[in-house]
């Protein structure tokens, strides 16, 4: 896939758009203004793999709340703000990567101005993020419904805004919770702009219809080389946001290194739990540090050659199995011993 080249900006020690992969990012769903709880979230998703990270910006406390936040995580952060021109100023002095503001939202032009200038002293990036649930009124008015073609001219709306200010450090989401307009609407700003492009499903959902919305939305662009950065969005824990993007880019061959897990659906050959051996396998490498691929098979006949180009791999028959690399089989153990053994060959390696 080609991936369209867009205007390369800097978050803080990481870079979006131009040649720069592709980052993942998340929100915080602690309240800010718990310094601790907020911190304590941070570093959980540091270390399943978030890039960047956003916080809700309610209000002054919280606001304050980023310079202990920021001083105590190691990714970039991005302040969340909506209508109060004063919470964006005071988020650029209190040390933030990059600010989330759309500009035609926080009053008249002298305090956007007043924003605009601050970000551009302090080399400060805006992400401008229209979303389906929150278009104009007049735009509305003048298409009759949400659509993608309203989007986008909402988001070029705010971009003017801030390009009448000679400001082009931006990055633009347009977001919809309906699968195909966002596919649509991201389509379409790519044709007519140039800023890097950050990918979502906004309310997708709990885990499991969220991450079948998200995949969907976010994969189909990003095959298309549309995409400079993406935020799965999910009812819950925000790690199991990172989880599911790294599985996304992983399915594209955008993301490397890790380990690549597989498993058969089972069928009538099988003869062992392999439903509960690939989950608790799954478990058990979760935090491995490693890259090869590990695969669960349930079939001692075809397991190993369908599975032939994993590293290492179990196939099951009648109350045993096969643990095998690259196709060669190495040793036949009993069930009960197969996650064991599995387990420490991979430790070997």
């Amino acid at each position: 896939m080609k991936r369209k080249i867009t205007k390369k900006i800097r978050i803080g020690n990481i870079y979006i758009g131009g040649d720069a992969p592709i980052s993942i990012q998340s929100m915080t769903n602690t309240d800010t203004r718990d310094i601790k709880s907020t911190i304590n979230q941070i570093k959980e998703l540091e270390e399943a793999g978030c890039e960047i990270i956003r916080c809700a910006v309610p209000d002054m406390e919280a606001c304050e709340a980023l310079k202990d936040i920021i001083k105590n995580i190691n990714i970039p952060l991005v302040s969340d703000i909506h209508f109060d021109y004063r919470l964006a100023l005071k988020s650029i002095d209190n040390g933030i990567s990059k600010l989330r503001i759309n500009p035609g939202n926080i009053g008249d032009k002298q305090r956007i101005e007043m924003v605009v200038k601050k970000a551009k002293e302090r080399n400060i990036p805006i992400r401008i993020g229209v979303n389906s649930g929150s278009l104009e009124k007049r735009l509305l008015v003048k298409y009759g419904k949400v659509c993608p073609e309203a989007l986008v001219e909402s988001a070029l709306g705010h971009v003017k805004i801030l390009e009448e200010f000679d400001f082009d450090n931006i990055a633009l989401s347009i977001k919809s919770s309906n699968v195909i307009e966002m596919i649509e609407s991201y389509r379409l700003i790519s044709q007519k702009t140039n800023y890097p492009l950050h990918l979502g499903v906004t309310e997708a959902g709990t885990h499991w219809r969220g991450t079948i919305k998200s995949s969907v939305g976010i994969g189909t662009l990003l095959s298309e080389g549309i995409g400079d950065t993406i935020r799965v969005s999910l009812t819950g824990n925000p790690v199991e946001e990172i989880r599911v993007a790294k599985e996304i880019l992983k399915s594209l061959g955008l993301l490397k290194g890790g380990i690549e897990f597989i498993s058969c659906p089972t069928c009538g050959r099988t003869e062992i739990d392999i439903i509960k051996i690939a989950n608790e396998v799954e478990k058990r490498i979760e935090n491995l540090n490693k890259n090869i691929k590990i695969a669960v098979m349930g079939c001692v006949v075809n397991g190993p050659g369908e599975a032939r180009d994993a590293d290492i791999g179990i196939a099951g028959g009648n109350g045993e199995g096969l643990i095998f690399k690259k196709g060669e089989i190495i040793k036949k153990v009993k069930e009960d011993q197969l996650i064991y053994e599995l387990i420490k060959e991979i430790e070997k390696m």
